[in-house]
């Protein structure tokens, strides 16, 4: 007989739901970070256990390494590892304080000579990395990298020397571009999506829709996908689509789509989880461990946009 007064166990998902589904993938195949992002985000898990996990990719210079972002192998920092460290800080309310301070130690210490942030520090060199990204010896400034640190930066209203030419380096980037790939659109959407001159950033984003729609970077009918250009370099069938740039319905990016084209993008979203509950990675895979490590990412990330969107995941 059930003792009366217990506490009642922690929800679980319906069985055979897309959430329950996409838990049985993170316990089977995630990184201890990504276990405790999932439960964070899903299983109304702690934000604690998050930023310990985190910790251990966190290196003296105040930079994070360690494989953080699977495709660039080694223990060195990296902007783009750092990148990945910011973007968890804010998905659990803990960017800012004296770790995000740490952090744009490191920034400043990596920045190029024009306060903007390499794709790819040097110091990668002699270590595992994917084929599609180059380590050179004097790296010139990326909207890729920069764009995404800016953005979360702003989000979360820290207020660091650092921060002020790499905000212009962004401003100048966006609004000069003229062609463009899937990524870096998604860096300035990050940038855009959060930049304090909100005028400014709704005439950018405008502009930049306006170029995704006529360079087909977004693929709209995903029923008709060799109607659409995959960018120089990016794999075979790496489409980019309206969820990947409007990962919310806040962003300024979602005014780029109709209604219609959303809801095919996430009725396709939705479709792309697999047999064993996880979503695919769509760039190139190189190694299997990157490979790996990268599903469970966006798995969380799948989840998480679609339910921004008010779709039903269990």
């Amino acid at each position: 007989m059930a003792e009366t007064g217990a506490s009642p166990l922690p929800p679980t998902p319906p069985a055979r739901s897309p959430l329950f589904r996409a838990e049985q993938f993170v316990w089977l195949t995630a990184r201890v970070l990504e276990q405790r992002l999932f439960a964070y985000h899903f299983l109304h898990g702690n934000a604690d256990p998050v930023e310990t996990a985190l910790d251990a990719y966190r290196n003296q210079d105040g930079g994070y390494g360690h494989a953080l972002e699977p495709d660039l192998r080694g223990p060195v920092s990296q902007p783009l590892h750092t990148a990945h460290a910011l973007r968890v800080l804010d998905s659990i309310g803990r960017c800012g304080g004296q770790r995000v301070e740490r952090v744009c130690r490191y920034l400043t210490s990596v920045s190029t000579p024009d306060g903007a942030l390499p794709a790819i520090h040097p110091s990668q060199r002699g270590y595992p990395t994917a084929p599609f990204v180059p380590v050179v010896d004097d790296p010139p400034s990326e909207l890729l990298a920069t764009g995404p640190v800016v953005g979360v930066l702003h989000r979360n209203e820290v207020w660091h020397a650092w921060l002020f030419r790499a905000t212009d380096f962004c401003w100048q980037a966006v609004e000069s571009l003229e062609k463009s790939h899937p990524y870096e659109v998604q860096a300035a959407v990050a940038f855009l999506d959060s930049a304090p001159d909100r005028p400014r950033a709704e005439a950018a984003a405008d502009r930049l829709g306006r170029l995704v729609r006529e360079h087909r970077l977004a693929a709209l009918d995903p029923d008709r996908l060799d109607a659409y250009p995959v960018a120089s370099g990016y794999a075979p069938g790496e489409h980019h689509f309206p969820h990947d740039y409007a990962r919310t319905p806040q962003s300024l990016a979602r005014a780029w789509f109709t209604d219609d084209e959303m809801t095919r993008s996430l009725d396709f979203l939705a479709s792309e989880q697999q047999e064993d509950g996880g979503w695919p990675i769509r760039w190139r895979q190189w190694a299997p461990a990157p490979a790996l490590e990268a599903r469970p990412l966006v798995t969380i990330e799948a989840l998480r946009t679609l339910r921004s969107y008010g779709r039903p995941i269990g």
